[in-house]
């Protein structure tokens, strides 16, 4: 099966197309498996909407999960649409966010390590101007990839290392402090998303990198593919490759999720 579980559209203000026009180009791709995963908003901020340009308001979630139901109800027959949401784990909140996403119809739901130490993931200028020192940057995210990975509110990590996304890395590869993410990740029965955005950032590599994927298998985590696509044209960005390379250790399956329940499908090029 050909699927992609991480997609984002322009309400969250960083991407470009609405929902209706990922479903068409997912249609046109031939894909059986298309998830719906925008932003959730950041309802650890004070406001209805802190950040217009990295998520959508508050006020705005409940119309974009009827929108999703509707569209997955039209396109029923044509393509499996399955109704997500991409969430930020923040230390404090998750209990919280735990009873927002039980207020709505959501098959899955992608966990994944946005901001800390008071920048995103991806903002240079926490290596640019705040001279942050790789080594201790990359274990204190490592550290929240571990707390979200045990805090019980999601299906799927998101962009497991992803702070390697702009291109600094720390002097040592902490290989250690990686093993027990793994070994958490697998106790806690979690699915890994392969996300491919890293290609199209200076990283140029997959999230997680193919070292982390095969330490994954390993430990018996299962996968799920997730573009990370920002617009229609970024859907299955990758695909190929991917699926060659988790058949090339083994796997055979990805997961995939309705009404927050796994279910695996072939994993089929």
């Amino acid at each position: 099966m050909k699927i992609d579980y991480h997609t984002h559209h322009d309400r969250c203000g960083h991407a470009r197309g609405t929902l209706r026009d990922m479903i068409e180009a997912a249609l046109a791709a031939g894909m059986d498996q298309l998830g719906l995963s925008d932003h959730i908003p950041l309802f650890f901020q004070p406001g209805d909407h802190p950040a217009p340009g990295m998520t959508m308001a508050q006020s705005e979630f409940p119309r974009y999960a009827d929108e999703m139901v509707r569209l997955r109800a039209e396109y029923a027959g044509r393509l499996d649409i399955r109704l997500g949401v991409e969430s930020d784990y923040m230390p404090g909140w998750m209990e919280r966010y735990k009873g927002i996403f039980a207020a709505y119809p959501l098959d899955y739901v992608i966990g994944s390590v946005h901001y800390f130490e008071g920048r995103h993931v991806f903002d240079r200028r926490r290596w640019e101007e705040d001279g942050a020192d790789p080594l201790q940057t990359f274990t204190h995210y490592i550290r929240l990839v571990q707390e979200a990975a045990q805090c019980g509110a999601f299906d799927i990590l998101g962009h497991l290392d992803a702070v390697k996304g702009l291109g600094f890395l720390p002097s040592e590869p902490l290989t250690a402090l990686w093993d027990e993410t793994v070994r958490i990740i697998a106790e806690r029965d979690l699915v890994v998303e392969v996300n491919t955005s890293g290609t199209r950032k200076p990283a140029r590599a997959w999230f997680p990198s193919t070292d982390l994927l095969e330490r994954l298998h390993r430990a018996g985590v299962g996968f799920t593919f997730g573009s990370d696509a920002h617009s229609p044209a970024e859907l299955l960005h990758d695909w190929e490759q991917v699926a060659e390379f988790l058949q090339g250790i083994g796997v055979r399956q990805l997961a995939a999720f309705r009404n927050r329940k796994r279910e695996m499908v072939p994993l089929v090029r």
